[in-house]
């Protein structure tokens, strides 16, 4: 578009990106400060959904103690808290059996006692509740596209997308342009691979100091399944088939509800194989004998899929920038062998909220909250992430069977001694370097989806409710339209058609093989950011789509 827009513009005290855990905690934590106190602060939130909660995907299994400290009476409040956990079980699978590891090998910290288990999304709209009636003001349905800054570079807010724009990139009748939102202090919490926080971790080289952020993909499907089967309260979890050892993941079932199974796959992003297919392990992983009977005769209710950081403490960065803070994923504060994230991401945007609210105090403005940081640094955020540090990169360094063992020894020592024989390990690589040549690989053979248990790609996508304006940029751009033909295909068999678990990706041909071609279905994007974090050659770069597009999750 040749044309310039001058876009209007609202003042705020604190513009926060994203309408998750961490940004509705950072909220309401700033206007319990200033109602502490006595004064006004103004908050807004921007969340891409075309509601609050519609994009979030967890599992969850919720350690209470950041909930707790936002809100002591949670549950005389409402807060969906759907089970609490009352039972706690881990099986290693191989093809046709398993076997079952005993609690007590597992070190305190791994323990699910006094946890809930909850729909994250159900829990996300009752705490926009509470902050919209703390006077917080939310605006769904607004994708946050761009930063804005000040003449001497420190970010001065966010612009949301424009609205009727088409695919030709020319403005449609019903086009509206975007919004400016200013703010003294601008919180960014997208969670993982955020395509602002992104931009300012580059822009400001907040990441120049720490290891590289690693990735998983977390699939999951909600199921009501037949009563018999269900144990209101249960947390189960696997590791091993249908899984080789070289590569890293597992899942949970959490029984909560309504006969309902949270099932989820957690899949390392540093995975070798390009025809590794998460979507189809998934699948494959639901016809162990051990695990069909629990889902025959129920109805798969909705699917999703988010990428999610577990790179651990040696992997955040700077959380600070002229004007701005990272709270919750967007910096990555998930402890991967617990598979919990949330109490942390909501303790981060608890601890900024207080630290902004205290240069609010003192008339500062756009400069560096620098005691977030300096706060969160004695929280039970990095209390909870120092012990678990080393897992990650001994199951990446000595795979899946070793690998964890090591990282139970190390969890053990440093619960029982404060110490750890290996320091803190390095990651080595990012995800998208860890992918070997497609000629050096065996290509896997999976089973085609029985309807029963099991499901294709399409079918999955369309229970996610996804949906987007089909006459739009696509959002999903590639930096090199011909690199995807001319590289990918030949290299690494172009892995995004199969690490993408909506179908987004697609080599096209003619009947006999020939003249492939690189299809982009934007449509059936699920936001779940792994294109941009997987692919080989760095060649995809997620963006924001038209407010409101994309999936709408229920109960997940």
């Amino acid at each position: 578009m040749s044309e310039a827009v001058e876009r209007e513009s609202m003042e705020y005290d604190v513009v926060i990106v994203g309408a998750g855990p961490a940004g509705l905690s950072a909220a309401i934590r700033l206007k319990q400060v200033a109602e502490e106190e006595g004064r006004e602060i103004s908050v807004c939130v921007l969340e891409k959904g075309a509601e609050v909660g519609a994009h979030i995907l967890s599992g969850a299994v919720l350690d209470p103690i950041a909930l707790k400290e936002l809100f002591p009476d949670f549950i005389e409040r409402g807060a969906p808290m759907d089970a609490e956990v009352t039972e706690d079980k881990m099986l290693v699978l191989g093809p046709a059996g398993s076997m079952t590891l005993p609690n007590f090998t597992f070190p305190p910290l791994m323990s699910n006692h006094g946890t809930y288990i909850v729909s994250l999304g159900n829990l996300c709209r009752w705490m926009a509740e509470q902050a919209e009636a703390m006077g917080v003001e939310i605006y769904p349905g607004f994708a946050a596209a761009e930063v804005v800054y000040n003449e001497d570079g420190s970010v001065k807010g966010v612009a949301t997308g424009d609205f009727g724009i088409g695919r030709d990139g020319q403005r449609k009748d019903s086009y509206t342009p975007g919004m400016e939102l200013h703010g003294k202090y601008t919180f960014i919490s997208e969670g993982a691979r955020g395509s602002l926080a992104k931009q300012l971790i580059s822009k400001f080289e907040i990441d120049k100091d720490c290891d590289f952020q690693k990735f998983g993909i977390g699939i999951k499907e909600l199921w009501q399944i037949d009563p018999a089967q269900h144990k209101p309260g249960r947390v189960m979890h696997t590791m091993g088939w249908p899984l080789k050892s070289d590569t890293g993941g597992g899942t949970f079932m959490y029984h909560f509800g309504d006969n309902y199974v949270s099932l989820g796959f957690v899949l390392h992003l540093n995975y070798k194989n390009p025809y590794l297919s998460p979507f189809d392990e998934l699948q494959r992983f639901k016809q162990h004998p051990d695990i069909r009977p629990i889902f025959e005769g129920g109805k798969r209710i909705s699917y999703g899929a988010r990428a999610m950081t577990s790179g651990g403490l040696q992997s955040i960065p700077k959380l600070t920038f002229p004007g701005g803070v990272l709270i919750g994923c967007s910096a990555g504060f998930m402890n991967l062998p617990r598979i919990k994230g949330t109490h942390n991401a909501m303790k981060s945007g608890m601890v900024a909220a207080e630290a902004a609210a205290a240069a609010l105090k003192q008339d500062r403005s756009y400069d560096e909250l620098k005691a977030y940081p300096e706060e969160l640094a004695e929280s039970h955020v990095y209390k909870d992430l120092k012990p678990v540090r080393n897992v990650k990169p001994l199951v990446s360094k000595f795979g899946a069977v070793l690998g964890t063992m090591l990282g139970g020894f190390d969890m053990w020592m440093n619960t029982i001694f404060h110490f750890s024989f290996f320091g803190t390990l390095k990651h080595g690589k990012p995800d998208y370097a860890t992918l070997k040549p497609a000629n050096q690989c065996t290509p896997i053979d999976y089973p085609k989806p029985d309807g029963v248990v099991s499901f294709d790609k399409l079918s999955s996508v369309f229970i996610s409710s996804t949906n987007h304006e089909e006459d739009q940029p696509i959002h999903l751009q590639l930096k090199d339209p011909d690199l995807p033909i001319n590289v990918n295909l030949p290299k690494w068999a172009e892995p995004a058609q199969r690490f993408c678990p909506a179908g987004v990706y697609e080599v096209l041909t003619d009947d006999d093989g020939s003249n492939p071609k690189f299809q982009i279905n934007a449509q059936n994007c699920v936001h779940c950011k792994t294109c941009d974090i997987k692919d080989p050659s760095q060649n995809i770069n997620w963006t924001v789509p038209e407010g409101g597009g994309g999936p709408t999750y229920p109960n997940m």
